[in-house]
């Protein structure tokens, strides 16, 4: 089907039929259940800590002053996240590609979201909060790998902490081999 751009740049179809207003939104969704809203809270529970103290990788939310914004893969071994108290933890950064795209987004906005994934797992754990970078802190030599600290922290103050119901990787089928998947 061919795709054309309107005067904004953005693209669009015949037959494209778009929502435009959060009236329209939960119109079409309805209200969410009380459990979903109830689910989330501020301070990490022994849920939380368990997911945390097993995951090896998370996805790090950021935007800029513009609302410009990046999705940077997190990972180290794990139980890598730091956790300060029951409402902040610490991120080690670990050489990579240098472009610093979080760091530079969180000079401009604090606001960041993070999604933990165990491998294998059927947990997702969103955390979202007010994100700080640290130089150094006491803290930094437990989050030392092969000897060497961290040059550089996120510090990420908790506002809101949801656990996700495992259907997206249900249907994904993202554990699951390839060869799997297409069964």
């Amino acid at each position: 089907m061919p795709h054309t751009t309107d005067t904004a740049g953005r693209v669009t179809g015949a037959g494209w039929a778009e929502l435009r207003s959060p009236e329209e939104l939960r119109a079409r969704l309805g209200e969410p259940w009380p459990i979903v809203i109830d689910k989330v809270h501020d301070r990490l529970t022994d849920e939380d800590l368990d997911i945390l103290a097993r995951s090896p990788f998370c996805l790090l939310a950021t935007s800029d002053a513009r609302g410009n914004c990046d999705v940077s893969p997190r990972g180290d071994a794990p139980g890598f996240t730091h956790v300060l108290g029951p409402s902040a933890l610490a991120l080690p950064d670990r050489p990579g590609n240098r472009r610093g795209d979080s760091f530079h987004n969180i000079l401009d906005n604090p606001h960041a979201g993070l999604l933990y994934l165990i491998p294998g797992g059927k947990q997702v754990l969103r955390i979202n909060g007010r994100a700080r970078i640290l130089t150094d802190a006491p803290f930094f030599d437990a989050m030392a790998r092969d000897g060497r600290r961290p040059d550089l922290a996120l510090v990420l103050d908790i506002d809101e902490i949801y656990l996700h119901c495992p259907q997206s990787l249900n249907r994904s089928g993202l554990w699951k081999s390839p060869a799997a998947r297409t069964s």
